[in-house]
């Protein structure tokens, strides 16, 4: 079995459920375990006709990879993959498109939190590398509460081919970077936006930091030199937001 044909956890699996529970292919809850959060996604997988199991803790741990899985694991199949092409659609037919770049994040717990970032601020759509970059995994959609069913994901070939085809169709880019001049908060960050954030450790890849409009930073008080990539992704999200509303 895949672990990509897995989704473990409540949010997670609700969200699938809820979504798209036509890609729910079978169920299993922990033995022994009776609660109303349980129960109520007991109901919606039979309203659907899905086949749910009993099983063991361990034989969940085992299946999940994981001791995460809040007593409930769902065998899904796989969400289509959305590429460059399902991206401009997207941005055509979008009055004020708002979007998330992500470089290099490898971590899964980073990208589902950054998701779950994403849909709380309203964003079209979350782009990253197809190569050097965390996909949809099970972990990725546990950490992300639901978020990686309703904020599509798209896997880009070319990041900074990709951010051209956004710009040609008028969508400014910001870079977020700890050593801009620029302060986020006297960023412009209205209309038809992407935020380009970079993984932890690197920050932004030259390549795509000169395929960015503009460079930004969030200005810092302390002693510390960064933020976890996905606070720092919740703030330059929600800066935007409080622009735009």
């Amino acid at each position: 079995m895949k672990k990509q044909d897995i989704t473990f956890g409540i949010h997670a699996v609700e969200a699938v459920l809820k979504h798209s529970p036509e890609r729910v292919i079978e169920m299993w809850v922990q033995a022994g375990r009776d609660d109303q959060r349980l129960a109520s996604l007991l109901q919606m997988a039979a309203e659907y006709g899905i086949s749910v199991q009993k099983a063991a803790r361990k034989v969940l741990d085992d299946k999940s990879d994981s001791g995460q899985h809040q007593g409930v694991l769902a065998r899904v199949k796989a969400v289509k993959q959305l590429n460059d092409n399902d991206l401009l659609s997207l941005v055509e037919k979008t009055e004020t498109p708002f979007f998330l770049i992500l470089d290099g994040v490898t971590d899964p717990h980073n990208l589902g939190a950054c998701l779950r970032n994403a849909d709380a601020a309203g964003v079209h759509g979350v782009i990253v590398p197809r190569d050097n970059s965390v996909g949809l995994t099970p972990t990725v959609s546990k950490v992300a509460c639901g978020a990686a069913e309703v904020v599509p994901l798209f896997q880009v070939t070319n990041l900074a081919r990709t951010m051209k085809s956004l710009q040609e169709k008028g969508v400014w880019i910001v870079g977020a970077a700890g050593e801009a001049d620029s302060d986020l908060y006297k960023t412009d960050l209205k209309g038809p936006l992407a935020i380009a954030m970079g993984a932890e450790d690197k920050g932004l890849r030259r390549l795509t930091r000169e395929s960015c409009d503009s460079i930004a930073s969030i200005p810092m008080a302390g002693s510390v030199s960064s933020l976890n990539v996905s606070v720092a992704t919740g703030i330059c999200l929600f800066e935007a937001v409080r622009q735009r509303l």
